[in-house]
């Protein structure tokens, strides 16, 4: 099952949202504000490559305020941390058991579908794109 951490004014947020319905793919919705957990904390963690490093948004203006420095803190400390200051977290988060996505991007998003309709979509840009060159070049 697919898990989408959210926070309700987020515009990209609402773009992973939309693109999952659309692509008929059933999705968990999770507002980080109201109802982020630890385990997801958790969870979330297993899947970067670079930890806190993959999930901190260092340009939100929460974390200039706090000037924490993340790299020294240790595990329960930073769950803490987010536990009180969710908004720390870059968004949306789009997670499966094998595949995350930390914001929205139209292209990395399509790990989400099955692998067939992967190949589908792919072989109709690829034409779509063709049609485009051969129509600029007449």
């Amino acid at each position: 099952m697919i898990k989408l951490f959210i926070t309700s004014s987020c515009a990209s947020c609402r773009k992973a949202r939309r693109w999952l319905q659309e692509n008929g793919l059933p999705f968990n919705e999770i507002n980080i504000k109201t109802s982020l957990t630890k385990q997801d904390l958790i969870d979330i963690l297993t899947h970067t490559d670079k930890g806190t490093e993959d999930i901190i948004s260092t340009h939100c203006e929460l974390y200039k305020q706090l000037n924490l420095d993340f790299t020294t803190m240790k595990f329960n400390e930073f769950i803490k941390t987010i536990e009180t200051y969710p908004l720390l977290i870059k968004r949306p988060i789009i997670m499966d058991e094998s595949n995350i996505q930390i914001g929205f991007n139209e292209e990395d998003i399509r790990v989400f579908l099955p692998q067939e309709l992967r190949t589908i979509q792919r072989l109709e840009i690829l034409e779509e794109r063709w049609f485009k060159e051969v129509s600029n070049s007449l």
